[in-house]
């Protein structure tokens, strides 16, 4: 529709064709065509532009020869306007300012110069688009805002409201537009601008009535404008928001049956959904964005198979379209066929040959599945383009690596420069430089990393403090770290190591004092909370707030978004711990027996050994000596004797 792009375009999409100053120009032209209609006002202007009248003046002296040249002036027309606006713009900012804003009466003295008219005042509009200009947004909302509700004034309404939405909160503008739609009945245009913003104003009823009255009118509008950045974040909204738009035929109307199935599919009523989304589809069969979540709704009610003979039946229909193949490529990715998304990523990466996405995507799948050549070719590829040069570096040493190439690893890894890859990418330098037990260069790498990016500082001095540790100078590594902490003070992983290298009893005080404070910056962090539960059961193996911390931790479901696999077993092992500190085997046996059967570690397997030897069953003991010797070289003095807390 053409008056839907007035405003919408305009303001709703946030894309002005034009800026204030063209705007001011364009209002000019309607004052242009306004002189013509109105011989006194042509006069008038005409006096205030020659003889730098001041608008504002309350008994303007007009010359007999300004009254001989009125016939001259109004045959110049737009060519003398257009060339005084730099006039125009002098005088009005030397004109004095009226006291109250609200008073537009009061702003100019029409009255004197001109009958009062029921269109809107030229003198106000050139008022409130000068002040507009000059910065004073709030006196030209509420110049337009009055000047619309006067009769033929649908551009004053429109450049009002664009001024409403920058500056007043959306509640704001739906009272203003509704109150001028009421006005203005008849005014189609003003249906979707309320409809729009009753949607965004999360007045679900008031919406709901407005798209109906304009489905009447039309049941094939075009609602997509209106629907843009609408969606609600919660339930209670979308719940409204459906129940608003149930009673509406939308059967016609593709925008609304998508938005309908969207909502019914996201509250798991799939069988709904998918005839809502058949309507949209029977009048746009090939848009891809109807396609996948008909896809989206299938994958709730139908096999597997179903869905990928769906999907491929529109990849083949369109052809060029590669949102396609990648949403086909995904969903074999996610039923773990590889095999077959690899395949289709090749096919897709031979039709977009130039697409880095799918080339990245290609190499990705090639690496997983251990098509390590493909991989390196797609990779180097990728690296011709500037802008995934450190992508294809990043993965190149990844793919070296899992073919233990590790000084090859080290090259590409060595030239990763991105800043959210480069972290990653030095670390692992790092480990192959300590599998060469070359500790001199793994430090050297860290430093380098922390010249070349010193947002990273604190992340070198927890790895070099790592480096220490393992290198059983526990003594500098502490040290290290505190000197760190002076430089970074408020750096929480660097803290949260420092407090790894401090002892539960002889530094109990200081580690007390660091872990409140982190805990203070981040409350909700479960790490945290353990190590601190850990502090107090080692001073107190009956501390009540130690076990309710570990217990709180131990106790979180999996399907709780803050469940940690790891986190949760070293909650196990602070309450096998106490309960060993407080001679009670078993508990220690019913904590931790099933834990180290499924993913044993050295910590579990110790409290194990030592709560068996405490019952005194020699058959477990033996037991299972042998296997922590096995996998953890237990008591041959190995590194990995050590347990690492951070």
């Amino acid at each position: 529709m053409i008056f839907f792009g007035s405003l919408f375009r305009l303001q709703f999409r946030s894309q002005r064709a034009h800026g204030e100053q063209s705007g001011l120009r364009d209002l000019l032209k309607i004052v242009i065509e306004r002189l013509y209609q109105y011989y006194k006002l042509t006069l008038s202007l005409a006096v205030c532009l020659c003889l730098s009248t001041p608008v504002h003046a309350s008994h303007p002296n007009v010359s007999p020869k300004a009254n001989a040249a009125k016939v001259s002036l109004a045959s110049q027309g737009e060519n003398m306007l257009n060339n005084s606006v730099v006039t125009v713009t002098r005088v009005y900012k030397s004109a004095p300012r009226t006291g109250n804003v609200e008073n537009i009466n009061g702003l100019a003295p029409a009255s004197l110069w001109q009958p009062e008219l029921s269109e809107p005042s030229l003198y106000a509009l050139l008022d409130a688009e000068f002040a507009a200009d000059r910065g004073n947004q709030q006196r030209a909302l509420t110049i337009y805002k009055q000047q619309s509700f006067k009769d033929d004034a649908t551009a004053v309404f429109e450049r009002a409201l664009s001024l409403s939405l920058r500056l007043e909160r959306v509640e704001n503008s739906l009272q203003f537009a509704k109150s001028w739609q009421d006005q203005n009945p008849d005014h189609v245009p003003a249906w979707f601008y309320v409809a729009h913003l009753a949607l965004r104003a999360h007045d679900y009823l008031l919406a709901g009535e407005t798209l109906n009255r304009i489905l009447r009118y039309d049941p094939r509008a075009d609602l997509s404008e209106i629907l843009i950045g609408i969606y609600p974040n919660n339930d209670k909204d979308k719940r409204e928001l459906l129940a608003a738009l149930q009673p509406i035929d939308s059967e016609q109307n593709a925008s609304l049956s998508v938005l309908k199935a969207g909502l019914l599919y996201q509250f798991n009523e799939p069988e709904i959904a998918i005839v809502h989304i058949n309507r949209a589809l029977e009048h746009q069969p090939d848009y891809v964005p109807f396609i996948t979540l008909k896809a989206d709704i299938l994958r709730k009610i139908v096999t597997a198979e179903t869905v990928i003979n769906y999907v491929s039946q529109a990849r083949l229909r369109n052809p060029d379209d590669k949102s396609l193949y990648l949403y086909e490529i995904r969903y074999l990715l996610d039923l773990k066929q590889s095999q077959e998304a690899w395949q289709l990523l090749l096919e897709a990466h031979n039709r977009f040959s130039d697409d880095a996405e799918i080339t990245l995507l290609a190499a990705l799948v090639s690496l997983d599945i251990e098509k390590y050549e493909r991989a390196d070719q797609l990779l180097n590829m990728l690296a011709k383009s500037p802008s995934y040069l450190d992508q294809a570096y990043y993965y190149l040493g990844i793919s070296a690596e899992r073919q233990q190439r590790f000084e090859q690893a080290k090259y590409y890894l060595n030239g990763v420069m991105q800043e959210d890859l480069v972290l990653e990418a030095r670390k692992k330098v790092v480990y192959f430089e300590l599998l060469d037990n070359d500790v001199d260069a793994a430090v050297a790498t860290l430093e380098k990393l922390r010249k070349d990016f010193t947002v990273f500082a604190p992340d070198t001095f927890v790895l070099q403090a790592d480096i220490l540790w393992q290198q059983n100078e526990p003594e500098e590594a502490l040290q290290l770290l505190t000197q760190a902490a002076r430089q970074y003070p408020d750096n929480e992983p660097l803290l949260f190591a420092r407090t790894q290298l401090l002892d539960d009893q002889n530094d109990y005080i200081v580690k007390r004092t660091l872990l409140k404070h982190l805990q203070t910056l981040d409350p909700s962090n479960l790490a945290y909370q353990l190590s601190y539960a850990q502090l107090l059961l080692a001073n107190d193996h009956r501390s009540e707030q130690g076990l309710a911390l570990a217990t709180t931790i131990m106790q979180i479901r999996y399907d709780d978004p803050r469940y940690d696999n790891e986190l949760q077993l070293q909650a196990l092992n602070v309450l096998a711990g106490s309960a060993l500190a407080n001679k009670n085997y078993q508990q220690v046996i019913d904590y931790l027996q099933t834990p180290y059967d499924v993913l044993p570690t050295l910590r579990s397997g110790t409290l194990l050994l030592r709560a068996y030897q405490g019952l005194g069953d020699n058959e477990k003991v033996e037991s299972l000596l042998t296997d922590l010797q096995q996998r953890f070289s237990f008591g041959q003095h190995n590194i990995n004797d050590r347990i690492q807390l951070y």
